[in-house]
């Protein structure tokens, strides 16, 4: 049935996941009651979040997260404390009662790490500014829930000494996966990768054996398997153990989402509507807000910061597993259960959407996010020029293959200004004296400080299409002599570009390709080359780790 609704959806040019919450509802209650067993779907359901939460926790790698490694820690704690808090009092002021509004408060705090990364990785925005930046906050996001699911379980009968002991457990496990992960489970995998069989196998007995551990804890299988993935993403077999878990993920993340649908049942909207309706906004309106001010707050320019704010405007998994311990299902209200359910799938399937066309919400409310730019806080005049240069060339983004780009130009032309919307990026380059502007490449004013009439050459190796286009149109209307070099990462992509005005259009697989059979031409008229060409490499990576 899901994969019907699937081709109908594709065919619609939808997004996937609200097809399969549309085939639970269809199964579900609500629709043809197909499926009696919903405690055996729910189950099962279970495990994709587990798998998902396994893979996530897989491809974390915290060095990735340097450079936003403080609006993801402090921002995000920032983000989840005003969160709840507000939504504690709206729900108290909506007449819920004290644990129900304090349940109401850790719905609302959080984010959706299945759905998101999903969304991210189809995207291929994993590795953007703003994905490191959500990934960050839901990284602490995922910290703070496992603390709250052992606070939570301790407030009907609150014992000091019991609460303590279950901060305790929290952080002793987290303690075992990291001596796991360090110093015996590379060990194990070294002789498992030996066999494909084997490898699948023992990812597999990881983490159902750190699940296991987790509900003996009485934590959920979800913070289980995630810690399973973090003990194993240091592996250098992390990306061989990914593609062979990716086929049971899919299938099992594919069940989740279709016994949400199958969860939710009616509620009587007549006497509910106006308490639903207000808790809705604080999640899709009023957490995002907080999040793109705390993101402003914390340097990054308003196109990032908004993108942040609406990947994370939904409620989490967390909530579907949090209404479902027994202690909190028998402390709140059917009613409540059921708007939960509903929320979540609500907001999950509208994040779907609103990430599949950020960009077109984003130039529909950039007028009114402008204020933001004048706080004292904002690095609005995050910029260095040696006014005696005459810029005659712009690098749009520095980060990697942007680097490679700036030495090589500052070889041959001194002349070269970076545009990146990267504070971090952009400091580095202000203490070191180089010309820079810190802002985005869609935003009028940044192009027009470019002094665009005396450029001869824009490079982008921005790999977004839409940010692209708007550079060419943008450029190429002021100066139609530039020569605008763009980067795309698929071929259909690049003729689209070629279309729009781009002189020429940087494909990196195309490239390295190229580049790659070049080197093997030479390796194979000379022995010595690979000795030389390995040095070379290795005093760059070197630089490139310590930027």
């Amino acid at each position: 049935m899901a994969t019907i609704i699937s081709y109908i959806a594709k065919l619609l040019k939808q997004p996937l996941i609200p097809a399969y919450v549309i085939t639970g509802l269809i199964l579900g209650p609500i629709g043809f009651g197909l499926i009696k067993d919903e405690i055996l779907i729910r189950h099962i359901s279970e495990l994709g979040i587990a798998f998902l939460l396994f893979i996530v926790g897989l491809e974390i790698n915290l060095k990735k997260l340097k450079h936003v490694g403080l609006v993801a820690s402090l921002g995000g704690i920032i983000q989840i404390v005003v969160s709840y808090l507000i939504a504690y009092f709206v729900a108290l002021r909506l007449g819920f009662a004290y644990f129900e509004s304090i349940v109401i408060g850790l719905v609302i705090a959080f984010s959706s790490t299945m759905l998101v990364i999903k969304l991210l990785s189809d995207k291929e925005e994993i590795d953007t500014l703003h994905g490191k930046i959500i990934l960050g906050i839901l990284i602490m996001q995922d910290i703070v829930v496992i603390m709250a699911l052992v606070l939570i379980s301790s407030l009907g009968n609150f014992n000091p000494l019991i609460t303590i002991f279950a901060l305790l457990k929290g952080i002793g496990f987290i303690l075992f996966t990291f001596v796991f992960g360090k110093f015996i489970f590379p060990t194990i995998f070294n002789f498992a990768a030996k066999s494909k069989e084997l490898l699948f196998l023992s990812s597999l007995a990881v983490l159902f054996s750190f699940s296991l551990i987790a509900i003996l804890l009485d934590f959920s299988m979800a913070i289980g398997a995630f810690l399973a993935g973090l003990s194993l993403a240091n592996l250098p077999y992390h990306l061989d153990i990914i593609g062979k878990v990716n086929p049971l993920k899919s299938f099992f993340a594919t069940i989740f989402f279709v016994a949400i649908g199958m969860q939710l049942i009616p509620i009587p909207l007549n006497q509910m509507w106006l308490k639903v309706l207000i808790l809705f906004l604080m999640i899709i309106l009023i957490k995002p807000i907080i999040l793109f001010v705390t993101t402003s707050l914390f340097g990054y320019e308003k196109r990032t910061a908004f993108f942040t704010g609406i990947g994370l405007g939904q409620t989490s998994e967390f909530s579907l597993i949090l209404i479902s311990l027994p202690f909190v299902l028998g402390a709140i209200s059917q009613e409540l259960f059921s708007i939960i359910i509903f929320l979540t799938v609500l907001t999950m399937t509208l994040t779907s959407y609103s990430l599949e066309f950020k960009n077109q919400i984003y130039t529909l409310f950039s007028p009114l996010l402008s204020i933001f730019e004048k706080l004292p806080i904002y690095y609005k005049k995050m910029e260095y020029e040696k006014r005696s240069n005459n810029k005659t060339i712009a690098l749009v983004g520095k980060h990697r293959m942007g680097s490679i780009f700036y030495d090589t130009i500052k070889k041959i032309n001194r002349n070269v200004i970076v545009v990146d919307n990267n504070p971090e990026i952009i400091k580095k380059l202000i203490n070191k004296k180089k010309s820079c502007i810190y802002g985005d490449v869609t935003n009028p004013e940044i192009l027009d400080k470019l002094k665009l009439r005396k450029l001869k050459v824009i490079i982008s190796t921005v790999p977004n299409e839409n940010d692209n286009a708007f550079l060419l149109n943008y450029v190429k209307k002021v100066n139609p002599n530039i020569k605008v070099l763009v980067t795309a990462l698929h071929p259909h992509q690049a003729k689209d570009l070629y279309k729009k005005g781009a002189d020429y259009v940087i494909v990196p697989t195309i490239l390295s390709g190229e580049k790659v059979s070049g080197i093997i031409k030479k390796v194979i008229k000379d022995k010595n080359y690979t000795k030389r060409l390995k040095e070379k490499h290795s005093k760059y990576l070197s630089k490139l780790i310590l930027d």
